[in-house]
């Protein structure tokens, strides 16, 4: 069994390299608002604030995607239904107390129910969750030094009910979950709080 898992993750991480991919770097868009054509909010309570800001340190500048409010906060590409594949975001972790981190959401119907991994700084880790009717259960987490002030890449595949998750180019977490099985839409995240993170380089391929 033990073997059959591990050679279905191969071949999750393979495919991903051949996919066809799509690069949002948020470049040609108006700042000081949200992206147009994504759905910029939160899950639950709370004042996410997403908007599209310059910003010299970016890994493709001059434009970056920042969240600076203080909520779950879900940002959604209205166009995408990706049932296998990946998505793939650069990002850095600026400030916050409570939280300080970055995410990805796949197979989303909605931003109640999604899938999402997420890097921590304060919490030094890294996880992944189903996230059902708003309520967030995380099925696998490992300890992992996420640095602040610094550019990181946060990658996922996903084939069936089989996840890899990829942070600054090492596999960090392999797992399984059946809460979502058809295809939804993909997009960022970050967690609650007072988290202010910086996103670049969205990309996502479906099989």
């Amino acid at each position: 069994m033990k073997t059959l898992t591990a050679v279905a993750f191969a071949s999750v991480m393979l495919t991903g390299v051949a996919l066809a991919q799509t690069v949002v770097n948020f470049d040609n868009l108006k700042t000081g608002a949200p992206p147009p054509g994504w759905t910029a909010g939160q899950t639950g309570s709370g004042a996410a604030k997403w908007t599209i800001e310059r910003d010299n340190t970016a890994p493709s500048p001059p434009n970056v995607l920042k969240q600076s409010g203080q909520a779950y906060g879900v940002c959604i590409k209205d166009d995408t239904s990706i049932k296998d594949g990946f998505v793939e975001v650069k990002f850095k972790p600026i400030s916050g107390t409570s939280d300080r981190a970055g995410g990805l959401i796949w197979r989303a119907k909605d931003t109640e129910n999604y899938y999402v991994t997420r890097a921590n700084a304060v919490g030094g880790n890294i996880s992944i969750y189903h996230t059902i009717k708003g309520q967030r259960v995380a099925f696998k987490s490992i300890s992992m030094n996420v640095t602040s002030g610094e550019w990181h890449t946060l990658r996922v595949d996903f084939q069936g009910n089989q996840f890899a998750v990829t942070f600054d180019g090492k596999k960090v977490i392999e797992a399984v979950d059946d809460s979502f099985a058809d295809a939804g839409k993909v997009g960022v995240f970050i967690t609650r709080a007072d988290s202010v993170t910086l996103f670049d380089d969205f990309t996502y391929g479906a099989k």
